[in-house]
């Protein structure tokens, strides 16, 4: 009797680009997604701790649980990892990164193969939801999953409790409502700005630091007093703080975040925030740098879609070395003016 064809594993090198934990979680949800195994050696080769973190095992470990994975490799300071999907199974499914490790990026890895699932599935996810080198809560709810609901899916996100570097335990809760197909991403422009608004969070600290980063944001940047809020939480194990701007547009919504640092001014931590805002609006582009490397997967599931953005970064470069190693697809990135570029799949 002949026996099914067994799809070769892809074999990735985890150093390329901006060798980071990307090239393996971005590997994980293609994986996924297209039922396709994998190979990966050099993960995190050049970094000062190679190998498999907590926060990665973590990603390895919930991506075998919705998939019944058979899996090599995924033990501490690993540098090759082999791992070959099953069926992705939709489901209530609750994941501890164990450190302050991202939960949004935890999410990231999930979501792609879920929300084009069978049937809902709710994840609770616990970790850092504020973490110096990844998307924050807010940066998630308010600019990541509305473009990916434009695409078709229903996902809602609550942040049951904020949890900040080093010590964590924090929460996020998502539940996925997913899509037949998805739609393909169309954003060649910004658009008006409608209106901006800021938020400022202090876990465990004085109220008053959030005031201060408010002031500056109000007094550089067109924030009215009706658009700034400050928050102050005690119920978490965590101590931080954190300061965001929402620019809201006629086509798109960016979110730009700052954390506080112990011994840097409140003002300082916010002054910050504020330069980042400001480039974003003098650029006049609708797609900032962090959001453009994160549309890129969804995208390809796509199959087609485009939007300006500016000069690619090292994750945005990365993406779409690992993308076109899973799907022979490859996104273009076209000079527009001004040093922006124009990033398609067709």
């Amino acid at each position: 009797m002949n026996q099914p064809e067994v799809a070769q594993p892809l074999s990735l090198d985890g150093s390329i680009g901006e060798g980071g934990g990307q090239v393996l979680r971005t590997a994980l949800s293609l994986s996924l997604c297209l039922q396709r195994p994998f190979r990966i050696e050099n993960i995190r080769i050049g970094r000062k701790r190679p190998g498999l973190q907590p926060q990665h095992l973590a990603a390895v470990r919930a991506a075998t649980a919705i998939s019944d994975a058979v899996v090599e490799g995924d033990a501490p300071g690993s540098t090759a990892l082999s791992f070959a999907p099953g069926p992705v199974r939709a489901g209530v499914y609750h994941f501890d990164i164990g450190t302050a490790g991202s939960t949004g990026l935890l999410l990231q890895t999930l979501l792609p193969a879920l929300m084009l699932g069978e049937d809902d599935s709710t994840l609770t996810l616990d970790g850092g939801t504020h973490n110096p080198l990844a998307p924050t809560f807010e940066y998630l709810n308010q600019a990541y999953l509305p473009m990916i609901n434009r695409m078709g899916p229903q996902i809602q996100a609550e942040l049951v409790r904020p949890g900040f570097y080093p010590e964590g335990g924090g929460r996020i809760r998502v539940h996925i409502r997913p899509a037949v197909h998805l739609w393909p991403l169309q954003i060649p422009r910004r658009g008006k700005v409608l209106t901006l608004d800021g938020q400022a969070l202090v876990a465990n600290l004085p109220l008053e630091i959030a005031e201060r980063e408010l002031a500056v944001l109000q007094s550089g940047l067109a924030v009215h007093a009706g658009g700034l809020q400050a928050h102050r939480v005690e119920d978490c194990i965590s101590t931080g703080n954190a300061v965001w701007v929402s620019v809201y547009s006629e086509h798109i919504t960016e979110v730009f975040s700052v954390l506080g640092e112990k011994g840097v001014p409140a003002e300082t931590v916010a002054q910050s925030l504020v330069d980042q805002v400001r480039t974003y609006l003098d650029e006049d582009v609708p797609v900032g740098p962090w959001l453009a490397d994160q549309l890129l997967l969804p995208m390809a599931l796509a199959g087609q879609g485009s939007f300006r953005s500016l000069e690619p970064s090292a994750h945005t470069t990365t993406q779409i070395e690992v993308i076109a190693a899973f799907t022979g697809r490859r996104f273009q990135v076209r000079p527009t003016d001004k040093g922006h570029v124009l990033i398609s799949l067709e």
